[in-house]
């Protein structure tokens, strides 16, 4: 079978870290460098808006609608993670 859709081939190989990286990388322009300890408000993109923005990102990645609560507690790079593997089952 050969895939040409580029988003499908992107969901066959990617990791579900990787897949979380490049949704911090994407939506808040960043470096996978800068992802380690980063914390809400840390970098100007980390703003309300670019929260919103990362949280779609994060939704579309993992297929997921995630709750209000969680949204909210998603200060961190490391909390997001937790929330994901605790919440919505997602294995890092």
């Amino acid at each position: 079978m050969v895939v040409t859709n580029n988003k499908l081939m992107e969901e066959i190989i990617m990791t579900n870290i990787e897949k979380y990286n490049a949704a911090f990388m994407e939506s808040l322009e960043l470096n996978e460098n800068q992802l380690a300890g980063l914390e809400y408000q840390a970098v100007p993109a980390w703003d309300s808006v670019g929260h919103m923005g990362l949280i779609a990102a994060i939704e579309d990645a993992f297929d997921i609608m995630m709750d209000t609560d969680d949204i909210i507690d998603l200060s961190s790079y490391e909390k997001g993670k937790e929330i994901l593997t605790k919440n919505y089952n997602v294995e890092f």
